[in-house]
Parts: C-alpha cells; structure tokens; sequence
C-alpha cells in the first residue's frame, strides 16, 4: 500500500441554495472568482502534483461534468441523497486507490503556498492516521465560527475554539469503512482518530477565504489582489 498519497478527492456535491440566483442554472463550483470557476481554482492547486483526482457531484451534476470532460478528472454523481464527506470519500475510493489520499474543498480559495505540497511534506503515515490543515483566525477569510481543533506542540490535535479546518488534508481512506451509515461526515472518524492520538494538525502560513455565499466572491478577489478584506 502507498505511504505517500498520489490521489484527490474533491468535495462538490453542494445543494445548489447558498448561492441564491448565482446556482439557478449551475452548480457553486462552476460560480466564477477572478474571471473563474471555483473548480477551476481548485484543480489548479492539484496541476503541479500530477494526480489521480475524483470530484463528486449532486446538483446539476451534468453542469459540471460537461465542463471537466476531456480534463482527466473521475465524477461520481451523488444520488438521490448526498453521501457527506465520509461518505462521499469512501464512495470514491475505488478510484483513488489503495493508501492515503488529500482531500479539497471546492469552494475555498488560497493565498499562499500551495497547500497539498504543504501538507505533503509535513505528512508522517507512522504517525498520522490523517493530517489536516488548519488556519490561523486572522488569516481565515469569511469563517463566522470559533475555530475547531487546537494543535499541541507534535502538531496532535484536540476538538476547541482554536484553528479553523480548512477542507484540506491527507487521510487514510480505509478509515471510512469502518463507518456503518451510508451517508456520514469525516468527523465520525475524525473522533476515533481524536481518541487514538492519530488525529494531527498543521497551520497554513497563507490566507484562505470561504466562498461559501455570494459575498465572499468580493472578499476572495480583494484577497487574491492583495488589497484590503
């Protein structure tokens, strides 16, 4: 089995309701940022690292499958129910491969240094069951809560008002079949990963914004301009 992960799964598979009139005819990835679409944006991210990726889909899916034909990209149609992210990554596991895989959010955008070469040099498979990156408050653009996970000095992690998860990390994907519902969130295996100490953290030393509804279109473009957000 590969220690070193050469696959991502990118999560896409939205209700198409955050965006209001901007998803009445596509999907959010498809919601253009600086001239493009969010996937777009995304898959840039993965161009440099040559590798397998699989996006899932769920509302308007042919939208988007049409706009990623011919691009070398695997799409997996989430219906009539969303899998979730566990879900969806385990239901994408046949075509991401055996051994541990990054994950991306499809509607985030990044300042900085690339984040999957981020992690993938902080990643240690004896150590880590899964590593996510977390970002600082100041530096997490649009994120209303109060953080989620608190590193400790290793970089091992425990649930509190601390970093922000950013959608991106590298997990071992084997970990969501121990999971009996169909449809579930990371979190489930995030917990017994918490439990077992295996569970660790890494902040991002760049920006991010959440793209999650319409007025984070401006801030993620101030921010990609480096002016004021």
């Amino acid at each position: 089995m590969r220690n070193s992960p050469d696959a991502l799964m990118i999560f896409a598979a939205g209700f198409g309701t955050r965006m209001g009139a901007l998803t009445a005819q596509q999907p959010k990835p498809m919601v253009k940022v600086a001239g493009k679409p969010l996937i777009d944006h995304t898959l840039a991210l993965a161009a440099p690292l040559g590798l397998k990726t699989v996006v899932n889909l769920h509302y308007l899916p042919q939208v988007l499958q049409a706009h990623l034909t011919g691009r070398g990209v695997t799409t997996l149609t989430e219906s009539p129910d969303i899998l979730e992210t566990g879900g969806g990554l385990r239901n994408a596991r046949p075509h991401l491969g055996d051994g541990p895989a990054f994950t991306l959010n499809s509607d985030a955008l990044w300042r900085g240094p690339n984040p999957l070469t981020t992690l993938q040099a902080a990643w240690d498979p004896e150590r880590m069951d899964a590593l996510l990156l977390l970002i600082p408050h100041q530096n997490a653009l649009g994120h209303k809560g109060t953080g989620d996970f608190i590193p400790d000095d290793t970089g091992r992690l425990t649930r509190g008002a601390g970093l922000v998860y950013s959608g991106a990390q590298i997990i071992k994907t084997e970990l969501t079949e121990d999971i009996p519902e169909r449809a579930f969130s990371l979190n489930l295996v995030w917990d017994k990963l918490l439990a077992s100490g295996r569970l660790y953290g890494l902040p991002y030393s760049g920006q991010w914004c959440d793209v999650g509804s319409p007025e984070g279109i401006a801030r993620a473009e101030r921010m990609l301009d480096d002016t004021p957000v």
